[in-house]
This record gives C-alpha cells, sequence and structure tokens, in this order.
C-alpha cells in the first residue's frame, strides 16, 4: 500500500481521508468541528486539524497529503509568523464598504480585467482594506498574508513560530485556485499594485505553485499545492470541460471548469482558477437548503415530508411562485432584498404547490448562476448536483426541469479531501480515480 491524506479544511469542520493510491480503497478517515462565527483564531482550525488527523489514526504511515480550505479568508502574520489578529472569514462582511470604495477608485470592468474579479466583501483584498482602514496599527505589523489553506500547509509542513523549521515566511505556498480568489492575482503574478495600495505596505505573499507541483514536509514527504474547496471538488469530482457542479447546501454554488479566463465586469460570475491548471468560472448564491428548512417547518413537515408535498404538485406550482431571498442575495446582488410569495389565487395556494415553489425558487437561482456562466461562452453539457440539499428526491427530480441540463447525482462523499487525495497521490506518480 502507499497511503495517501486528503484534507478538507471547510468552514465548518476539518476533514481527513487516507487513502490507498494502488488499489484506490478509503482506509481511514477523521473529523473534528470548526468554531462557529466569522472571525476565528487560525490555531483553531490548528487544533481541529491535528485531532482529525488523530481520528483518523495518525499520518506515520502516510506518504504524501495535500490540504484544500475554505477560500478568501484572511490570515495576517507579523515578522516572527505570529497571528495578527482573528483570521476574517469569506463570510464576514464588514468589508462591504471597502469593496464598494475599490470598485469606485478602479472602476469594475477594469478591476474585472486585471484579476478576474469585482470586490464583494469575501474577497480577501476588501479584508486587507479594511484592516489598514478600522486597526491601521495591526496593518502596519503585517509582514505576509495568507488564506486558511495556505497557512495550515505551512504549519503541517513543520513551519511557524517555536516550530521544528521556523517560521520561514518565504516557505508560505498557496495554489491558483487560492490565488485567483484573493483580489490582487493575475494569470502572470500577483498584482502587487493592487495589494499594496489595500494594505498601505508590501508584504510577502505565497508563493503560487503550479497544479502539479510539489514542495515537501518536515519528513521529506511530498505535499501536494492544495486548492479552494470549489476546486477541490471539481478535482475530487473529476469534472471536465462541459461539467458545470452545483452545489446545494447552506448556500449555493454554481462552477463550471473552463479551458479559458473569463472576465465578467458585472462581477456575478467570479473567474477563479481550478486546481487542474485551468479555469473555474463560479457563481454564489445565498439562499439555498435553509429556505427549504424555513418552508418545511412552516408547513410543519421534516425534509422527506416536503418533497413528497412538492412531487404531489405539477410542474409550476400551479402558478405559485416563490422569489427565496430570505437574507438577501449576493446573485442577483440585491443584500436589502426579501423573499416574496407570488401568483396565491384560491386554487394555487395549497400546501403542495408552496413546497414545489420552494425548491423551484431554490433551483431558479442556481439557474440564474448556470445562465450568467453559459453567457461567458463556457460549456456546459452535464450538471453533477453535490451538497447536502442533492440528497433529496424531489431536488433530484425537479433540478432537471428547472435547469435544462442532463443532472447526475453522485452519492454523499468528501469530494473535496477525495480531491487532495487524487493530489497527492500525483505527487507519488500514482492516479486515483475521481470519486464520481
Amino acid at each position: 500500500m502507499e497511503l495517501v491524506a486528503g484534507i478538507d479544511s471547510s468552514t465548518q469542520s476539518c476533514k481527513v481521508v487516507i487513502v490507498d493510491a494502488v488499489s484506490g480503497r478509503v482506509i481511514r478517515e477523521g473529523r473534528a468541528p470548526h468554531p462557529p462565527g466569522t472571525e476565528v483564531d487560525p490555531e483553531e482550525w490548528w487544533r481541529a486539524l491535528q485531532a482529525a488527523i488523530a481520528v483518523a489514526g495518525g499520518f506515520d504511515d502516510v506518504e504524501a497529503w495535500a490540504i484544500s480550505g475554505q477560500q478568501h479568508g484572511m490570515v495576517a502574520l507579523d515578522a516572527q509568523g505570529r497571528v495578527v489578529r482573528p483570521a476574517l472569514l469569506w463570510n464576514d462582511l464588514r468589508s462591504a464598504d471597502a469593496a464598494a470604495a475599490l470598485i469606485a477608485e478602479h472602476g469594475a470592468a477594469v478591476l474585472a480585467a486585471r484579476t478576474g474579479l469585482v470586490p464583494v466583501p469575501s474577497f480577501t483584498l476588501t479584508k486587507v482594506r479594511w484592516l489598514r482602514e478600522h486597526e491601521p496599527a495591526n496593518a502596519r505589523r503585517v509582514a505576509s498574508v495568507a488564506l486558511p489553506h495556505d497557512w495550515l500547509t505551512w504549519r503541517l509542513r513543520g513551519f511557524g513560530p517555536e516550530s521544528e523549521r521556523g517560521a520561514v515566511l518565504e516557505e508560505l505556498v498557496t495554489d491558483r485556485s487560492e490565488a485567483s480568489g484573493t483580489g490582487y492575482w493575475t494569470d502572470a503574478g500577483y498584482d502587487r499594485e493592487l495589494f499594496c495600495a489595500a494594505l498601505g505596505q508590501d508584504a510577502i505573499l505565497p508563493r503560487v505553485l503550479a497544479h502539479d507541483a510539489a514542495v515537501d514536509d518536515a519528513r521529506g514527504r511530498p505535499v501536494g499545492p492544495g486548492s479552494g474547496d470549489n476546486a477541490g471538488a471539481a478535482l475530487g469530482l473529476g469534472a471536465g470541460v462541459g461539467d458545470v457542479v452545483l452545489s446545494l447546501g447552506t448556500s449555493g454554488t454554481v462552477f463550471a471548469t473552463s479551458a479559458h479566463r473569463t472576465v465578467d465586469p458585472t462581477g456575478t460570475v467570479a473567474g477563479f482558477a481550478d486546481a487542474a491548471g485551468g479555469h473555474l468560472p463560479l457563481v454564489a448564491t445565498v439562499n439555498a437548503a435553509r429556505v427549504l428548512d424555513v418552508v418545511a417547518a412552516l408547513l410543519g413537515v421534516d425534509h422527506d415530508g416536503l418533497g413528497r408535498l412538492a412531487l404531489a404538485a405539477e410542474p409550476g406550482a400551479g402558478g405559485l411562485m416563490l422569489e427565496p431571498y430570505f437574507e438577501g442575495e449576493r446573485t442577483p446582488n440585491l443584500p436589502d432584498a426579501t423573499g416574496t410569495l407570488f401568483g396565491m389565487t384560491l386554487g394555487s395556494t395549497t400546501r403542495e404547490n408552496l413546497a414545489r415553489a420552494a425548491f423551484e425558487g431554490v433551483l431558479g437561482g442556481l439557474r440564474y448562476g448556470l445562465d450568467a456562466i453559459r453567457d461567458l461562452r463556457v460549456p456546459a453539457e452535464r450538471g453533477i448536483l453535490i451538497g447536502g440539499g442533492a440528497r433529496s428526491a424531489a431536488v433530484r427530480a425537479i433540478a432537471p426541469l428547472i435547469l435544462d441540463i442532463p443532472i447526475d447525482a453522485p452519492p454523499p462523499g468528501e469530494y473535496v479531501a477525495w480531491g487532495m487525495a487524487r493530489q497527492a497521490a500525483r505527487t507519488l506518480g500514482r492516479d486515483l480515480p475521481p470519486a464520481a
């Protein structure tokens, strides 16, 4: 056996999958929770990673590994490699004014052309700008800015304050998918002008590794470059050009594998890179599975019951339509919107139609994102439906009708961690198959 480890350090938890790179069998798994909140001490991630590795039986027999992480979070380090302040996560919205200021100063079209992104509060660039404006003393201490995956890879390779290899900031590494979500990276490298304008000074940024490159850890084992979480899922699923991954969880995401870089000056589609040398245009929605939770509670049923009600109604729900912007919306950009129920008549207002309208409304949000990606000439021939919401029979039945694309719904799995196991195996010259 040749054991490799794939790690998924997501917003909610850390998952570890240890796989035999020869047979493709999962040998061991581990998991540990992350604390809630939109700002987190990175040491909490480090403790969760160590706990998940311990639950998985340790890494002594592992020959290669790679980490994927939640994108965009800002981990600011001082010259000694110490964390300057708790990390601001992708879902921390305090930098909304900074995003607006960046757009006003540079122009949305210019930023999209330079970086593939139009700033929103999720992206690291806006958080760096917020730090400079609101915590100038902390900003002046910053010697390096990393993302969660970058920092965890650095630590697990044996670097950091009081670690065996020392706090060598130049050993911070990342990959194209993670760098592409910062807001200060282009295919030609970091856009130092944008970064310095945001922070007020330059800093060490993680070295961007090619998707097939590797570094080493303290034991000399190869370490893959890792990825952002969505890119890791695409790699784990084996998504290729023509595939669109539709993830239905707390939020919704639609992302496609593309051979060409996309530029969307409206900011609807983020022009990310993938973990295989290509591109990953992505659209995110705020309102997804939580809408189904609310409607199920309103009707006094569980998720299965909501699905049965929905499937008992005709497509179109008798004209009843739910605009599911319960918490505003990111795509389309309507932060102050609320949910609205349309088409209520004496005939249409039934429990079955309301359930159907909830599913059709949520899936309609994904269709909006899919159409935006198609408008950028990205092929969309097959949909791959994943996430907690994909377990619903009603979602699987209704999705092809709303999305107008053939849909595959693979069984639930740790696709991000599996993508990292595939990446780690490649550093050993092995080719693990996709999970689906």
